[in-house]
């Protein structure tokens, strides 16, 4: 079974200094249809403004992925690190038993825009975790990378969930194939462009959602960057 869900059926927040899409259920959103998908939870496709940013907040048992699109996240959290995310970076917060941080947008004139994701862990109450790792356009373009996973194969950043993440950069004839486990799900999120997602043709922001497939196919982009989640069911 694929389902597809349109860029524009997702919940959306105008909070003036914040623009953001939610594909799933998050703060004065709510769907019952769309609470998470497997254990994934959250994806928000936010837009910071210049010069503000989300203030000191507390997480605990979620591991956060950050996907930089445009501009530059600044990162501050209680465990004492103090980054800078652009694009092409993958930053990985385990919240554990418990963590404090800020986002912010210090660029005078250009807005951050990035994806923040939320997968549920398969182990709760550890010490909180960071990591960040960068992925060069050529990792990705053409093929799938890994850039997510659960004990950080192939140079992915490690994450404390049934999980895995691919992301991938398609253009014109390139094409890709991912085999999944039918007894798994799996979510595809358009990023960027279109392309097609075995056969149905798929526009930044779209999802297709998958259960009880056996694998899936990326064809036909047009400028497209795509993001993959291999789900636990």
């Amino acid at each position: 079974m694929m389902k597809i869900r349109r860029s524009d059926a997702r919940g959306y927040a105008d909070h003036g200094w914040l623009k953001s899409f939610h594909s799933f259920s998050f703060a004065d959103y709510f769907d019952p249809a769309w609470m998470g998908w497997g254990n994934l939870r959250v994806i928000n496709e936010d837009r910071i403004a210049p010069g503000t940013g989300f203030g000191t907040h507390g997480h605990r048992d979620m591991e956060i992925i950050s996907y930089v699109l445009q501009g530059n996240l600044a990162h501050k959290d209680s465990m004492g690190n103090v980054k800078g995310i652009p694009p092409g970076d993958v930053q990985r917060m385990s919240a554990g038993s418990g963590v404090r941080h800020s986002e912010f947008n210090h660029a005078p004139d250009q807005t951050t825009h990035f994806l923040q994701i939320w997968i549920e862990p398969n182990v709760t109450g550890i010490e909180p975790g960071y990591e960040q790792k960068s992925f060069a356009e050529t990792e990705k373009r053409g093929h799938l990378r890994l850039v997510a996973s659960n004990g950080g194969a192939q140079g992915s950043v490690h994450i404390n969930a049934d999980a895995a993440l691919y992301a991938g950069l398609f253009d014109g004839d390139e094409a890709a194939e991912l085999a999944l486990n039918p007894a798994r799900k799996a979510y595809v999120h358009v990023v960027r462009g279109s392309i097609e997602v075995n056969g149905e043709k798929l526009l930044g922001g779209d999802a297709a959602v998958l259960d009880a497939e056996d694998r899936i196919s990326l064809a036909r982009g047009d400028q497209a960057e795509v993001l993959v989640f291999d789900l636990a069911a």
